[in-house]
């Protein structure tokens, strides 16, 4: 399968910059039975039914994006020079975090990097073009200084447009969101507000949460033509005890899975490789492509993907290649917003027993 199949040209009017106010006021392409409706997220109530079970990704984005300063004596006095830097992952040692610098090659080991007055970090070394910092503070030190120097880490086609700014801190986290550590939202989730979710409690539907800490990777661009050559990044995950057995009991009684996002969809699946869901936990590169069999996931909530990426392939396993080309023609005729503040998708193959 070739990396072409998964293409298309998306103007650039299209892609997202803010998201709809109020979240649920997005536009929803609801894709059913072959049929496409034009909706709203909150037309949701009309789409699920008592019994179906979202899955619900609690991961919490971190405010990883910051900008600090270097300082080095010279010949000719003190110079300061900037200092960009995007967290990655947090490593075994305390305060130590793997980060995209820029400009790396401009910083010497040893040297420190000043975000704040209560934040700064020393470059310990640099593997396969990802820096080390070993920072000043660490536990709830840490998460502040962070939070209050940080800015939200914005994806490339946005932080191309315009620079985060506060509105981001809330505008770019899901309102359930509990586990730090993703340095990229669930942004299917972004679209559920609390008025919404208990419209959706009274109808019947159940939640479901499960932990996939979203990283960089998700923007990695795939480079190889054969996807089958394709090196799938990896992210952490949990799947409870609990979370496995309330989507197994929901299985059972013929309710639908649906995840909310491609995140919690490839982790339940990763969790369900043995032909039905069982507590997990540890890091999954699950590559989903056309052929997948899926076990777990009955339909799924997506925003609109970019053209050529592994999320384009994961659709189309999900509810067939020709099915996604003709979602997407329509999208695109219909000026549906693209990507992380973009409008959503509700994706319903026809059930294995229809």
């Amino acid at each position: 399968m070739k990396l072409s199949d998964f293409d298309f040209e998306l103007p650039d009017e299209l892609i997202a910059v803010r998201p709809a106010q109020p979240r649920s006021s997005a536009r929803l392409l609801v894709a059913d039975a072959g049929v496409i409706h034009d909706q709203h997220v909150h037309d949701l109530v009309n789409w699920l039914r008592a019994g179906d079970r979202l899955v619900l990704n609690d991961t919490r984005v971190i405010p990883a994006r910051l900008s600090g300063l270097r300082h080095r004596q010279t010949g000719q006095g003190p110079v300061a020079a900037k200092i960009e830097a995007t967290l990655l992952e947090p490593q075994a040692e305390a305060g130590v975090w793997t980060a995209l610098m820029k400009p790396l090659k401009k910083l010497k080991v040893g040297e420190e990097v000043v975000f704040s007055d209560d934040l700064h970090a020393t470059f310990v070394g640099i593997e396969e073009g990802l820096a080390f910092l070993r920072f000043n503070v660490t536990g709830d030190d840490f998460d502040a200084a962070l939070n209050a120097a940080g800015a939200m880490p914005l994806p490339p086609y946005i932080a191309a447009k315009r620079a985060a700014d506060a509105q981001d801190k809330t505008d770019y986290q899901t309102v359930w969101a509990k586990t730090a550590g993703a340095v990229a939202a669930p942004t299917a989730s972004l679209h559920f507000d609390t008025a919404l979710l208990e419209e959706l409690r009274t109808l019947g539907v159940e939640f479901s949460y499960v932990t996939l800490h979203v990283g960089a990777g998700t923007f990695l661009p795939v480079k190889v033509d054969d996807i089958s050559d394709h090196k799938m990044h990896s992210e952490w995950g949990q799947v409870s005890a609990q979370a496995a057995a309330e989507i197994s009991a929901t299985k059972a009684a013929g309710g639908r899975v649906i995840p909310v996002g491609t995140t919690a969809l490839r982790l339940i699946e990763t969790a369900g490789q043995g032909g039905a869901i069982a507590p997990w936990e540890g890091d999954t590169d699950i590559f989903i492509t056309p052929g997948f069999t899926f076990n777990v996931a009955d339909a799924l909530m997506t925003n609109f993907h970019l053209p050529r990426s592994t999320l384009m392939m994961l659709v189309s396993a999900l509810i067939g290649q020709q099915t996604i080309r003709e979602i997407y023609s329509h999208a695109l005729s219909s000026n549906y917003r693209f990507f992380s503040y973009g409008d959503a998708s509700l994706l319903i193959p026809p059930r294995k027993s229809d």
